[in-house]
């Protein structure tokens, strides 16, 4: 029995084909593209991460549709910037629950962006104090030299 996938809402990420012109793809291919291991796709659906029910093939495999491949994107980058799993889940449910959730879902990437604008303010700080040893190793080696 194969179960089908919702349509993807309107604020999810515009769908890039996956390989193959947009079939859906078993879990080894799903990892690879989307660079995520087997492990952490099973969990994301085990944990109440994805949008909908992953399709499973008749034999009972994965089958991530090029839908929730868009979304694995979408909370790679909400991992990489520092969104906790618990504000995933939130946000994923907040998605499901439809237009009705549209502010909540706003003001949910607003706080985050706020946070990722925080902490890139910090790295660049890091960064600026790195380039500055960069530029007197820089004039003591080619002081050195001269």
């Amino acid at each position: 029995m194969t179960t089908s996938t919702p349509a993807a809402p309107a604020d999810a990420p515009a769908p890039t084909p996956a390989p193959a012109e947009g079939r859906a793809l078993p879990i080894a291919e799903a990892a690879s593209a989307t660079g995520l291991s087997v492990h952490t796709l099973r969990y994301y659906e085990r944990d109440g991460l994805m949008l909908g029910a992953v399709e499973r093939a008749p034999s009972g495999h994965r089958r991530y549709s090029p839908g929730d491949l868009d979304w694995l994107r979408m909370v790679t980058r909400l991992r990489e910037t520092g969104m906790s799993i618990e504000e995933i889940r939130q946000y994923a449910a907040l998605v499901r629950a439809g237009a009705a959730s549209t502010a909540e879902r706003l003001e949910l990437l607003r706080e985050h962006r706020r946070r990722v604008l925080v902490e890139l303010e910090r790295v660049q700080e890091h960064l600026r104090a790195i380039d500055g040893k960069i530029s007197l190793y820089e004039s003591e080696v080619g002081f050195a030299r001269a």
